[in-house]
């Protein structure tokens, strides 16, 4: 990054963010299993960044007219050649960090083997145990100038060996797949302690009894390019869509190769033919020692967890249930209702919409639906609304990367069921978090809107962070109404009060927010801005954000991700400030807070600051309307801001830093708070509270205290 400059690249900017996550693998507060789930996090989530944002760069390299980044006028092959050596580095700490996670495990009993340096009786044991439960499977290949190269698989494991014949000059290759049709990690006890290998190298050690006259061999994988191009497959506009998106699954699976790992030092005769087969320029290769495919730990973390090893974990805090007989759809008749995950359950919602679809007065009941569980209740209430008569309509966004096979088979029982499914819009995709549910009663039609920032996924609503603010007023109502009409006849929604949609009334609304504390600032009056959303990549919005800190509006950014904005950087942002927390539970709610007092404006929303959501998807926002839960949501951004545990902060370099608490200050760990602050979210009344104790009470307790929000 250049002197005075603000902008840091989407790519690099994302790898800073991996990193972080994978820190966590090696931080001595995180319990040790949980530490291993946090390594297997960063190797799916580096997995992903190549198949989807260096794929999608690798195309870019193809195109005739060169394109630069709007930030940092990178272009394609820049980004691709600053990409690959960070990533080397990444993978360097991994492995280290991989490396201490074993001998942490061998410190309690779990054992890695070391197949090429077995005793002799384990050698037997081995031997045998890969002549008859292995041997009889593998599907070995030889690749020479009679059998042509085969495809190789995205994300499966391969031997690869050298074979040469006395007396012969050629040289060819052996391979061997290493699919799922194995099981991955095996186990044997002895001696008081669990002894765990993995499967691929345990073949690696006996690739011999395949491949006689092997000389080198090594393992390694390949990662294919996953970027689809849905347009690519529209043009026949008699084709059914769902029959498209499934022809394109097919597609992905072959495309271009992006990545090479491999385990240990490659024979470089094995890694030269590769990058030739694969047509791969060497940087795009990485060594490592770690396994290629670190989804290992979750599977060892299983077995941790079900032989009891509680003190591995964090220790349990499932999401709070609603009291016996709260009924959602009566306790929003009264007051507007905020629910929080995964502090308190889904449940209540879920039960409203089953109760909805059973409900005499209940005549329509209105959903988006971009990624939802594999076994979805909420598709289960909309399907028995369906079948009991009501009108059911379902916008199931198809295009969800790497959830397309699974909508497409909700999106069969929908129909199946009687229900309207709708694809949303060519151009945009429907990321939006919105269901209506209409009643007509005696006194006319009655809405119930619920707008959210999360996905209705009854699994990630115990892992992601997410707020679901429930209403019934009128007007929220009526406007949600027109967002779903408009879908239906493929237009954009604009011109709403009480909504923000985007692309046309979601980026200008928070910019004129923006614009009105610049204002306030420029007349001496206090202004603020307070931001927490995934990430941040909008020209426009960061442009006015480097306004606001100039004129002097004291601006605060909570951005887990992506963040190509720089903080501190003198004459530019000199009053931005941002962190990123990554913890327990991955952070996901957006919510955008403007002024103090009683001018402070607070909206939650779908959508992040990546110029995709703001100009290429139809998300839904909401300025929040109750002032006692607008009140929550700002201190549960001040508890955020507060945290010293979770919290890294960026320096006016780009580089992020841990947040540590201050000598004699509390440990404030914002997503354990904000469970407790939570967890009588569903209650009545709380019962009169108890004498004050003696001692003063500590930061945390006086932040957890702020957080509840007492009957109007």
């Amino acid at each position: 990054m250049t002197e005075n400059n603000i902008y840091i690249n989407r790519e690099l900017s994302w790898l800073d963010f991996n990193k972080r996550v994978l820190a966590l693998s090696k931080d001595k507060t995180v319990p040790l299993a949980e530490q291993m789930k946090f390594a297997a996090i960063y190797g799916s989530n580096l997995d992903e960044f190549f198949m989807v944002r260096v794929g999608s760069l690798y195309d870019r390299t193809l195109l005739k007219n060169e394109i630069t980044e709007n930030k940092t006028n990178m272009t394609a092959a820049q980004q691709l050649a600053a990409i690959m050596p960070k990533t080397a580095l990444l993978q360097d700490q991994c492995d280290k960090y991989v490396t201490k996670l074993r001998d942490n495990l061998a410190q309690i009993g779990y054992r890695k083997i070391d197949f090429e340096n077995l005793e002799k009786e384990d050698e037997k044991f081995w031997k045998k145990y890969f002549q008859s439960e292995l041997f009889p499977v593998l599907s070995p290949q030889i690749i020479d100038h009679r059998h042509p190269f085969p495809f190789l698989r995205n994300q499966e494991i391969y031997l690869c060996a050298t074979l040469k014949a006395k007396g012969d000059a050629n040289l060819s290759f052996g391979l061997i797949p290493i699919g799922n049709q194995f099981e991955r990690v095996l186990y044997l006890k002895k001696d008081d302690a669990v002894y765990y290998g993995l499967v691929e190298e345990l073949i690696y050690h006996y690739a011999e009894l395949v491949f006689p006259i092997l000389q080198k061999k090594c393992l390694f994988r390949v990662t294919r390019n996953a970027d689809i191009d849905v347009k690519e497959g529209m043009f026949d506009q008699d084709i059914d869509y769902r029959q498209v998106m499934s022809e394109l699954l097919k597609k992905r699976r072959k495309l271009a190769a992006v990545r090479i790992q491999f385990w240990n030092q490659p024979p470089q005769e094995v890694k030269n033919y590769l990058c030739e087969k694969l047509v791969l320029p060497a940087q795009q290769c990485f060594n490592q020692s770690s396994p290629l495919d670190l989804s290992y730990c979750f599977k060892l973390t299983a077995r941790l967890q079900n032989e009891g090893h509680s003190e591995l974990f964090y220790a349990p805090a499932k999401p709070m249930q609603a009291p016996h007989g709260y009924k959602l759809s009566q306790a929003v008749q009264k007051n507007d209702v905020l629910i929080a995950y995964p502090y308190q359950s889904m449940r209540p919602f879920i039960k409203m919409l089953m109760a909805a679809a059973f409900d005499p007065e209940v005549i329509s009941i209105k959903m988006t639906l971009y990624r939802m569980a594999r076994d979805s209740q909420i598709v289960q209430a909309l399907i028995a609304a369906a079948e009991n008569g009501k009108e059911v309509v379902a916008v199931v966004e198809l295009r969800a990367r790497f959830d397309e096979q699974n909508n497409i088979d909700w999106s069969k029982q929908l129909e199946e069921a009687g229900c309207t499914v709708l694809y949303g819009l060519d151009d945009y995709k429907v990321h939006s978090k919105l269901t209506l549910i209409t009643r007509r009663t005696k006194d006319g039609y009655r809405y119930t809107t619920q707008i959210g920032t999360g996905n209705y996924n009854e699994k990630t609503s115990e892992q992601y962070t997410d707020l679901s603010y429930v209403t019934t007023r009128t007007e929220i109502g009526e406007e949600a109404s027109a967002v779903f009409n408009n879908l239906a006849v493929e237009r954009l929604t604009s011109n709403t009060k009480y909504l923000l949609v985007a692309p046309l009334c979601f980026k200008s609304v928070l910019l004129e927010e923006m614009d009105r504390e610049i204002q306030k600032a420029k007349e001496g009056k206090p202004a603020r801005i307070i931001l927490k959303n995934n990430s941040v990549s909008d020209k426009n919005v960061i442009e006015k954000l480097s306004e606001a800190s100039c004129a002097g509006v004291s601006v605060d950014m909570i951005v887990r991700g992506i963040c190509c904005v720089t903080a501190g950087v003198p004459g530019r942002t000199d009053n931005l400030r941002i962190r990123s927390i990554v913890g327990r539970y991955l952070e996901h709610s957006r919510i955008y807070c403007f002024g103090d007092g009683d001018d402070m404006r607070v909206y939650i929303a779908s959508g992040d600051f990546l110029t995709r959501n703001t100009e290429r998807r139809v998300e839904v926002g909401l300025k929040v309307p109750d002032r006692a839960l607008a009140n929550k949501l700002r201190q549960i951004l001040e508890l955020q801001l507060s945290d010293n545990v979770n919290a890294r902060e960026m320096k006016p370099d780009g580089s992020y830093s841990k947040v540590k608490a201050e000598p004699g200050a509390p440990r404030v760990d914002s997503q354990m708070a904000l469970y407790d602050a939570f967890r009588n979210g569903f209650s009545l009344p709380e019962p009169p509270a108890a004498p004050a104790p003696a001692s003063k009470p500590s930061l945390l307790q006086k932040i957890t205290g702020l957080l509840r929000v007492k009957k109007k």
